[in-house]
């Protein structure tokens, strides 16, 4: 005969670190409560139950309405660690939605997060680094993290923080700095990302040298690049990674535009590998080190160490790519300028 018997066990399909959620629209104004609740373990389990739900757009547009971003504004610099963890994972993956990044901006959640920037805890940081990275890719987002005033603090902590970091950090100055880069050279980026160009990780030689074409495409910022960098920068154009020969070559295309950098790459023998990287059908580099090219052409000593090198720049006529192509036929022509 059968007995009736309840275990004593959980049911397999509840996780005791999570809040129960509850049903249809009362689920997230649930957690609200509970993240507002004075018990740890309380708002714990509610972070934990938010985490996933927030993976869902829907969700964190009814989130962001509820009201929870102030919540989580105030829990940024809460005394547990978990609490912290789990609140900037939640940022983090709702600033993967647009809903999410919008809803962020609006709540002023970038200044609060400056705080984190020192925190203990490694996981909160690169949290807090990667809902940045994330930010900066939007126009807005970029320009709300330099009116918090992140660029001095954000190259400081290239000096101190992790390489996975460190990344994290030069693809958000990336961004920032195509924006604006006057605070950044006023806090002495050029001499630390120079010294990134040398680091060991491909990815952060790679990410240094494209956060340096940035700054070179502001006028105050070519000028620094020029007096600084140029060397640095042809020494990288021989490296191994066709990333890192990419974004050497595309900083030392915008400094070149002015003479005084012109000079310092020919000062540097910047012809010869860039001849080499224009040879290699497969470069990724081979249209910014023809325009480079181009302009050191420019200057009578270049013209004449390329006029034996035309050749290279012909077969770049033939390339498939219509840009390569129009950049060889440009510097042909200047090349084979002569004065009347």
């Amino acid at each position: 005969m059968a007995h009736a018997r309840i275990s004593s066990n959980i049911p397999p399909d509840i996780d005791p670190t999570k809040a129960p959620i509850a049903f249809g629209k009362r689920a997230l104004p649930k957690l609200h409560e509970e993240l507002q609740s004075p018990e740890l373990l309380t708002q714990q389990r509610a972070l934990m139950a938010l985490c996933d739900l927030v993976h869902n757009p829907e969700h964190v547009y009814h989130a962001t309405e509820v009201g929870f971003l102030e919540n989580l504004k105030t829990l940024l610099l809460h005394y547990d660690s978990t609490v912290r963890q789990k609140t900037t994972q939640i940022l983090y993956t709702m600033a993967m939605h647009n809903v999410g990044r919008q809803g962020l901006i609006k709540n002023g959640v970038i200044s609060a997060l400056t705080e984190l920037l020192d925190d203990p805890v490694d996981i909160c940081r690169k949290n807090t680094h990667q809902i940045f990275e994330i930010m900066a890719k939007l126009p807005e987002g970029a320009v709300d993290i330099l009116h918090a005033g992140l660029i001095p603090l954000l190259v400081f902590k290239l000096k101190t923080e992790s390489d996975g970091i460190q990344e994290l950090i030069l693809d958000t100055l990336s961004n920032c700095l195509r924006v604006e880069a006057s605070e950044a050279l006023a806090t002495g980026a050029i001499t630390i990302l120079k010294e990134k160009l040398t680091h060991s990780s491909v990815a952060i030689r790679s990410k240094a040298a494209w956060v340096l074409l940035e700054i070179g495409t502001h006028p105050e910022g070519k000028s620094v690049v020029c007096e600084e960098v140029i060397p640095a920068l042809v020494s990288l154009l021989e490296d191994t990674d066709p990333e890192v020969q990419a974004s050497a070559t595309g900083a030392l295309m915008f400094a070149t535009v002015k003479p005084q950098g012109r000079f310092s790459a020919l000062g540097a023998e910047a012809i010869p590998p860039l001849l080499k990287l224009v040879a290699e059908e497969t470069s990724k580099a081979r249209l910014s080190a023809i325009k480079t090219l181009t302009m050191l052409a420019e200057l009578p000593e270049g013209r004449k160490t390329l006029l034996d090198h035309t050749d290279t720049f012909q077969q770049c006529l033939n390339d498939p790519c219509e840009a390569v192509k129009r950049a060889a036929k440009i510097a042909i022509s200047v090349i084979k300028w002569k004065p009347f």
